[in-house]
């Protein structure tokens, strides 16, 4: 494997999120990240998505943000999340599962582990890549250890795209354009050729995202939207369900914007469910 130092452009920063589901069941928690974000399908079984926003300019480590993205997403749902990141020193990635703590995993620039073998293992577990998961799998987890090895050839960017690659066992497959180590706009850009401009913005808008999310919900069921919806409802029950961890999480980690997005959250859900009806028919 070469390094192709050259191609990575975006090294000061950057964070792709793996879902370990289609986009139609990660499509209702996005508004979880607070940040606008590009949505496209990565296989089978999985979802991309590109937060558009870059929070670590504020002073918080790209590991960080990346960490609590994938926590938000993963804590309360039934699949996992990884989480991708690089910047300008180091990269790395994060398996995010329920309420379970996060398994990162970390490579200096040059490519150097940083990480645990035992970590690596069980985010490669966490993945489905364990023992007796299939051949393809198998194989997976061969390429996921591999990453832990020492290889001169290889720096911080590839150890990326080897974790990647080693994940098409899975079905993992991103679009064309989209690697570790591009700019935050161009992967915007790539996301936004294979979802259609208008798409994005319904499923991703931060401030009405979630009402957005019920309301079509809420016709493909044959309801009556955001109003009074089946969907509704549900989206209703997703938002203080997952709203209440995040907002305890915050409270423990002593992290005030995880609290306010956990009060926004569960606040929002009730107003919401008060609307649908979701309250009164449980």
């Amino acid at each position: 494997m070469s390094t192709d130092t050259g191609s990575s452009r975006g090294a000061a920063g950057g964070v792709l999120l793996l879902c370990r589901a289609g986009p139609d069941a990660v499509a209702p928690v996005v508004p979880l990240l607070r940040e606008r974000a590009g949505i496209a399908g990565a296989g089978d079984g999985w979802t991309l998505l590109v937060p558009e926003g870059e929070p670590w300019r504020n002073g918080e480590t790209v590991e960080r943000v990346a960490t609590g993205w994938a926590f938000a997403l993963a804590v309360g749902v039934s699949w996992p999340v990884l989480a991708v990141w690089w910047d300008a020193d180091r990269s790395g990635c994060v398996l995010a599962s329920g309420f379970r703590r996060p398994v990162p995993y970390v490579w200096l620039g040059n490519g150097t582990a940083v990480g645990e073998d035992e970590a690596m293992r069980t985010l490669g577990e966490g993945l489905g890549l364990g023992a007796g998961a299939g051949a393809g799998a198998g194989a997976g987890a061969g390429a996921l250890l591999a990453l832990t090895r020492p290889e001169p050839s290889v720096d911080g960017i590839g150890r990326l795209r080897g974790l990647l690659a080693a994940l098409a066992g899975l079905g993992l497959r991103l679009p064309d354009g989209v690697t570790p180590g591009e700019t935050v706009e161009g992967l915007r850009e790539v996301v936004r050729e294979v979802v259609p401009e208008g798409a994005v913005r319904e499923r991703v808008e931060v401030g009405g995202g979630v009402r957005a999310a019920g309301a079509r919900a809420g016709a493909e069921a044959g309801g009556s939207g955001a109003s009074g919806g089946m969907g509704a409802r549900v989206v209703a029950w997703v938002q203080v369900g997952l709203g209440v961890p995040v907002l305890l999480w915050g409270v423990r980690r002593r992290r005030g914007g995880w609290v306010v997005a956990g009060l926004v959250l569960v606040g929002d859900g009730l107003v919401g469910g008060v609307r649908a009806g979701a309250w009164g028919r449980v």
